[in-house]
């Protein structure tokens, strides 16, 4: 039987495709006034890392990596002034806490800065994938018609009849070991003839004498001998 099916093109995906694009638009716009906002705002403060740090010294702190290596060096020169104690384990008199709070402080600007540098870089990244998404679905969905004949496919075919099967091999030979069921089904098909009523026994008699063949002179009597 013939048929044929057609697969048409859905509006909805172009529709759903365009939203993608828009929206992965918005996030890069919006990652990237985020990392300008965060990179003027280090860079007005006019920071520069220190000679003594383990990773791009005398640079100017407008940036993650500038920002994080200025973090991580005023963290070791507090130690070093309280003696290698935290803000919260040194006395309340003590003077050098105020060093110490005056650093956390610090700190925790420049890894805030940080954060926000790497939330703005994520917003750009999935801005991106969003635009690729939609383009993506934009194309699938703007393809033309297509119809599949569903009558080209193929039907198994049939099987060869046992009794067909059975002419061209011939009589089959019982194997010893092969179990009656697997005789020929024409064999097994023929109707069985009704068995021939038994005989019925006729009696035997002894002959007598008159049954004797090859003596018919009859027989005299005799009498006394003189």
């Amino acid at each position: 039987m013939s048929s044929t099916v057609t697969v048409k093109p859905t509006g909805g995906v172009r529709a759903i495709g365009m939203l993608t694009i828009i929206a992965g638009i918005i996030m890069i716009l919006a990652g990237g006034v985020t990392w300008y906002a965060v990179h003027d705002q280090l860079a007005a403060e006019n920071i520069t890392v220190s000679d003594d740090a383990d990773f791009l010294p005398g640079d100017d702190v407008d940036g993650p990596f500038s920002a994080y290596a200025q973090a991580d060096i005023i963290n070791h020169h507090a130690l070093e002034s309280s003696g290698g104690k935290t803000y919260a384990e040194l006395e309340q008199d003590d003077p050098t806490r105020t060093t110490m709070m005056t650093a956390s402080f610090l700190r925790a600007s420049l890894f805030t800065s940080v954060v926000a540098f790497g939330v703005a870089a994520l917003v750009i990244g999935l801005g991106i994938m969003f635009i690729l998404l939609g383009v993506a679905l934009r194309r699938l969905a703007g393809g033309s018609e297509v119809s599949v004949d569903t009558s080209s496919a193929r039907e198994p075919a049939p099987a060869a009849t046992a009794p067909a099967a059975a002419h061209a091999a011939g009589p089959a030979t019982a194997s010893p070991g092969t179990p009656a069921a697997s005789a020929a089904p024409a064999a097994s098909a023929a109707p069985a003839a009704p068995a021939a009523p038994a005989a019925e026994p006729r009696p035997v008699t002894s002959p007598g004498p008159e049954d004797v063949p090859g003596d018919d002179t009859p027989t005299r009597d005799a009498g006394p001998r003189h």
